[in-house]
């Protein structure tokens, strides 16, 4: 889209500006609330319910990964776990009306202060050098750069990423380490920036854990629970992923075994860094602008 054609007053953006607003303000008060003894279950509780009352509605479950752990883990309806002496990423985010805002923060509680640093440092690297005509690639660059300079390496495996209408991730792809080829943004892109450092070899991969979903496409079954979690899935959540403990059905588990066994949904498994080293992440949303970018969840 030309830079003319895009403005950055209309509903759409105004729509994203909201979400951002509202997620900046649960992320603090949410990080706020992480301690030595806190419940996993009810921070996650906390920042959704807050979310609602603010305005806003849950873009995905909230994320709450624990060391190695990189991403999508989120407290299953009766999850007892507390948090210890550990490194917690808290990935959370924000829709209004589909358009979206996506959040994350390290709290350190394991005493590796220079890990979670790096990764914010890196954003704020990267956000320096946005504006119209920045590639991806150079983004990536900014990114690991910094990392590297913390004798951290980038988690080259997970990247940023577009934000859609209903859709969490869309292109482009942000790396988070020097490529030879990538995209370049212009006025109008609503991107998230998300730089992991990890003090392990810099790669992810999948665990057995799945509490997160999503829709995949159109179906039918006939197990009475198993559509009713559908009907809830179609409606409220449309394709934005869910958690499990969302669903108000009985047997919500069994439910989306059959979902899942029927190519309906698909499952998120827990991301861990490869060698079990600790994995730490920072991430805004913006909005490319004439000149430079706008950070939504400021």
């Amino acid at each position: 889209m030309a830079e003319s054609e895009v403005d950055l007053t209309s509903e759409k953006y105004e729509k994203h500006r909201e979400a951002g607003e509202i997620l900046a303000q649960v992320r603090e008060e949410t990080a706020d609330r992480v301690e030595v003894g806190a419940s996993h279950l009810e921070i996650a509780e906390y920042a959704e319910d807050r979310i609602r009352e603010l305005g806003g509605k849950p873009a995905f479950p909230v994320n709450i990964s624990i060391d190695e752990e990189a991403a999508h883990a989120t407290p299953s309806i009766d999850d007892d776990s507390t948090f210890g002496e550990e490194m917690i990423n808290l990935d959370i985010g924000v829709h209004i009306d589909g358009w979206l805002a996506d959040t994350a923060i390290t709290v350190d509680l394991s005493g590796n202060p220079e890990l979670a640093e790096a990764s914010e440092q890196a954003l704020e690297a990267a956000i320096d050098i946005i504006e119209p005509g920045v590639n991806t690639s150079d983004i990536g660059a900014e990114i690991e750069d910094v990392i590297d300079g913390y004798g951290f390496n980038p988690v080259v495996n997970l990247t940023g990423h577009g934000l859609g209408h209903w859709e969490q991730h869309t292109s482009p792809n942000i790396p988070n380490r020097a490529v030879s080829q990538g995209t370049t943004l212009e006025v109008g892109d609503v991107v998230a920036i998300e730089p992991f450092a990890t003090d392990g070899g810099g790669k992810v991969t999948e665990g057995a854990s799945e509490e997160i979903f999503s829709l995949q496409r159109e179906g039918s079954v006939r197990d009475r629970q198993a559509r009713k979690a559908l009907e809830q899935i179609t409606e409220e959540f449309r394709t934005l992923p869910f958690a499990t403990r969302w669903l108000e059905t009985d047997r919500a588990e069994m439910a989306l075994r059959r979902l899942k066994r029927n190519n309906i949904v698909h499952g998120y498994p827990v991301l861990k860094e490869d060698d079990g080293f600790l994995v730490s992440q920072k991430e805004h949303t913006i909005i490319i602008t004439e000149d430079g970018c706008e950070i939504t969840t400021a």
